[in-house]
């Protein structure tokens, strides 16, 4: 599982900056690439943790972590709730 995250971690950071250039950010102005750079590392970061848990065989761990990370940033309502009746 560190693998994973590991992983996950360094190609978000990698993928980030060929997707900041490609709208015409650079590091000239740092207020706008690091910011963009937060914006925009977040949700690769996500899709990239999903998709290298599948890849090693751990999706069912890393999509429950996904959605514990989704609902806590308050996306819950991308996610069905169970009815329990009583």
């Amino acid at each position: 599982m560190i693998l994973v995250f590991a992983i996950t971690g360094s190609s978000a950071a990698f993928l980030s900056k060929p997707i900041l250039s490609s709208f015409g950010v650079n590091k000239d102005n740092p207020w706008e690439y690091y910011s963009l750079y937060l914006i925009i590392i977040f949700p690769v970061y996500q899709l990239l943790l999903v998709s290298f848990g599948f890849l090693f065989g751990q999706f069912t761990f890393f999509w429950a972590f996904e959605k514990k990370i989704l609902i806590g940033c308050g996306f819950g309502f991308l996610f069905s709730k169970k009815n329990n009746p009583k």
